[in-house]
């Protein structure tokens, strides 16, 4: 906020002053310990949550005041979550490929998902609209590359594979054929 003043200030002298009679400024010079003095509290995001999590415990029941039990087991929680292990270097993790054994998908569900669908469908609604040519003959229903993309989602003629990838960074590459 400092600064902010000092730049304000500085602009209005800048359009006040009379150019021929300019003066030189010091520079005020701020002390680099005052900034590195100041003590940062070792677990303070961890004091803060605590506290939050208290001031909710207290508060959720909708009563003000908590009976010596509920208190005690507060106070037990409470120092369960600070004796817990902070994990603070996370290991390197080199991402790896988990293999399809015959057509068992081992990552998420064993049918497409709806986004998974939607993305198949949108690229290929895409390509077809872009001159593709169509792995199927033309239903006599299609009105737009929409419809066709939908009838070659269904009889599994896409040459695509996906890949579901888990938070550590291993995946899976399921060829369409092993949907269900």
């Amino acid at each position: 906020m400092r600064n902010i003043g000092l730049y304000n200030a500085l602009r209005i002298l800048h359009y006040l002053s009379d150019p021929l009679e300019t003066e030189l400024v010091e520079p005020i010079e701020e002390s680099i310990e005052e900034v590195s003095d100041l003590e940062v509290e070792e677990n303070a995001g961890l004091n803060k949550a605590l506290d939050t999590y208290r001031k909710i415990i207290e508060k959720g029941d909708g009563k003000e005041i908590l009976t010596e039990k509920e208190q005690e087991k507060l106070e037990k929680r409470i120092k369960e979550i600070e004796e817990r292990e902070v994990v603070e270097n996370v290991e390197e993790h080199d991402p790896i490929e988990i293999p399809c054994e015959k057509g068992k998908i081992t990552i998420g569900p064993p049918t497409l998902t709806r986004f998974e669908k939607a993305r198949i469908m949108g690229a290929r609604a895409l390509q077809l609209s872009l001159g593709a040519p169509p792995f199927i003959p033309i239903p006599k229903t299609a009105r737009i590359s929409l419809d066709i993309a939908m009838e070659e989602l269904e009889q599994r003629v896409i040459p695509i594979t996906i890949r579901r990838v888990l938070p550590n960074g291993d995946y899976q590459n399921i060829p369409i054929d092993y949907f269900d």
